[in-house]
């Protein structure tokens, strides 16, 4: 089976106790929401830090669709929860559209 695997971005508030929180959330994370991103076909999830910039890794199956997990996570309300919870720590890139979180990375280059 193929795997997918894309990057995206996104910024934390620049806030030294605020980043720290979010940081914390994530040491644990409901599982509510480590289920939801399982059945949508995610295989491997990292996240990276560097000042305020997050990066996230997804490695996803061949059926993974960014639109199928909108879709899902949009019917959960646990997390709507989690990601409302966790929007009183992010913040937008500067070039995001209104209501745009976690923004898709191009990729420039592969060795």
């Amino acid at each position: 089976m193929a795997t997918q695997k894309f990057c995206l971005a996104l910024d934390l508030m620049d806030d030294a106790q605020l980043m720290q929180k979010y940081k914390a959330h994530h040491q644990k994370v409901w599982p509510e929401i480590i289920e939801s991103i399982k059945v949508s076909g995610i295989e491997v999830l990292e996240i990276y830090c560097v000042g305020n910039r997050m990066f996230m890794i997804v490695e996803a199956d061949e059926d993974f669709s960014f639109e199928k997990k909108s879709a899902m996570d949009a019917n959960n309300p646990k997390v709507q929860e989690w990601e409302d919870l966790m929007w009183k720590f992010q913040q937008a890139l500067p070039w995001a559209k209104p209501g745009e979180k976690w923004m898709l990375m191009e990729k420039i280059f592969e060795l």
